[in-house]
């Protein structure tokens, strides 16, 4: 049987069109109001199922009833503290660390520390603190590193004993002494960094001194050529005086190595030839210091237009030192009276074990002093002459006393005009010397038959393993044959100090 049940139409277009004709317009608001209200009052059955059971709500319908179902009606929340987190709470050891690295410059609290967060504290601190609060207190080497890196790009610790907190008092120490001008920079910051950085100071490398800022009292030659004052010599500029090491070298007790060069580096247009003035009172005090400093190894005073008058100054103040081993006087103007006080310091003066007077002016009345002086001498290792203008007299002068020297291994004789005659001295050398090692002739005119010389001393020679020839025109055959020679003599003396590692072992 057919049910009677009426069903209400939908709401259609028509019917919408008919409440607007009807004169009564309702907002949208209040028809969908009106529409759930009814929704929910007299539900809709679908079709095809029974009156008496409840309908299911449109989705539509029922969000738009729902404001929670409505992202854009639900309220947002904005936290009113931006750093507010749910993180845990520090500890209070780490509160405590914070504090002390924060007042470290005042309060410098360390060596009270357990070793963990003594670790943690000196990661943390400051590389700008005073010297005076951490100069003898911290001595991890992690934070002297990150305090050398940060004031200089190239950090090569294997020069400095591979000790960071030495590199660091040291390149600070030369970094104060390369920039004082003398009567006019404070030595307060010198004072106070000396009893910090004496402990530590083994060497100082002074690259540059200043001169003091000063206007000429005495004006040039006003017809001074431009070769004049290229020479330098023509000039009548002031005497300048330069920084005085006295008071350094003083409170350096472990000072071992000391080199210094007297002029300035980078001056640009501002180029003068009193900038590179070693003046005699620089001379005599710094003399004075080398004579005062008995721990001092090494002492190297090159590119210092250092004379014949000043280097007999030096060295009549460094007789007898008891502990210098190496001197560096290279690169400077000195001849053959300043080689003959360098000779007297060779004969019986000095505990010299290497010499470089390399790029100097030394002829051969000069290099038969200083050859006179290695008949005597039993300390020399390695003599270097290079660059000079020994000329084949004094070459054979230094050959001769090669002959009776049992001390010298290294000789550098590169650049000095010397030719077939010297070639034919060093043969003599090679046959009856058994104590020299290397020999450099490079630069020298020896020619083919001063080739042919050396090569009949090498066959009888098994000591030497360095030779340097070149640029000696000495020819392909002859060179060919010493350095067969050579190759052989490096393989017997590599076995001799096998055998010495193996008998220390053994006696081990």
């Amino acid at each position: 049987m057919a049910s009677t049940e009426s069903v209400e139409p939908p709401v259609t277009e028509q019917n919408n069109n008919s409440s607007k004709d009807s004169g009564v317009v309702k907002s949208s608001d209040e028809s969908n109001a009106n529409t759930n209200a009814n929704a929910s009052t007299h539900p809709t059955p679908l079709s095809g199922m029974p009156s008496g059971k409840r309908s299911i709500p449109s989705p539509i319908t029922s969000a738009k009833a729902n404001t929670a179902a409505d992202n854009r009606a639900m309220r947002r929340i904005i936290a009113e503290d931006p750093e507010w987190s749910l993180a845990t709470v520090p500890l209070l050891t780490e509160l405590c660390v914070s504090h002390i690295v924060h007042n470290f410059a005042e309060y410098p609290k360390l060596n009270e520390l357990l070793p963990k967060y003594k670790a943690k504290v000196l990661e943390k601190i400051s590389v700008d603190l005073p010297l005076k609060v951490v100069a003898h207190l911290v001595t991890d080497e992690g934070y002297w590193q990150r305090r050398c890196k940060a004031g200089w790009k190239v950090c090569d610790v294997s020069k400095y004993g591979n000790s960071w907190k030495r590199m660091f008092f040291e390149r600070h120490l030369e970094h104060i002494i390369e920039h004082f001008v003398p009567e006019s920079t404070d030595t307060t910051e010198l004072m106070e960094t000396l009893p910090l950085a004496s402990p530590y100071v083994r060497q100082l490398n002074i690259k540059q001194l200043l001169p003091p800022v000063k206007e000429e009292l005495i004006k040039v030659k006003d017809d001074a050529s431009d070769a004049g004052s290229e020479a330098g010599s023509d000039w009548d500029g002031p005497q300048m005086d330069h920084f005085e090491f006295s008071p350094v070298i003083e409170r350096l007790p472990s000072l071992e190595k000391f080199h210094v060069t007297y002029g300035v580096r980078d001056c640009g247009m501002n180029f003068e030839w009193n900038l590179f003035q070693f003046t005699q009172r620089d001379c005599l005090m710094l003399a004075k210091c080398m004579h005062s400093c008995k721990t001092l190894s090494s002492f190297q005073l090159h590119r210092s237009k250092v004379d014949d008058d000043k280097v007999r100054v030096l060295i009549s103040h460094m007789l007898d030192h008891p502990t210098l081993t190496e001197l560096d006087l290279s690169h400077n103007i000195i001849s053959d009276s300043g080689a003959r006080g360098i000779g007297k310091f060779l004969n019986g003066h000095s505990q010299l074990v290497k010499v470089n007077l390399s790029n100097n002016k030394i002829k051969a009345a000069g290099a038969a002093a200083i050859g006179h002086a290695l008949k005597k001498n039993t300390t020399l290792k390695e003599l270097n002459l290079g660059l000079n203008r020994l000329g084949d007299e004094g070459g054979q002068a230094l050959c001769k006393a090669l002959l009776e020297n049992v001390t010298l291994e290294h000789l550098i004789l590169a650049g000095n005009e010397l030719s077939e005659p010297t070639a034919a001295a060093m043969a003599q050398v090679a046959i009856h010397n058994s104590t020299i090692r290397k020999i450099n002739l490079s630069c020298n005119t020896l020619g083919q038959d001063g080739g042919k010389q050396l090569q009949e001393g090498m066959e009888e020679n098994s000591t030497i393993i360095e030779l340097d020839l070149r640029l000696t025109e000495v020819g392909q055959e002859s060179e060919y044959c010493i350095n067969q020679i050579l190759k052989k003599n490096k393989e017997q003396h590599r076995e001799l100090l096998l055998q010495k590692q193996d008998k220390l072992l053994l006696d081990r």
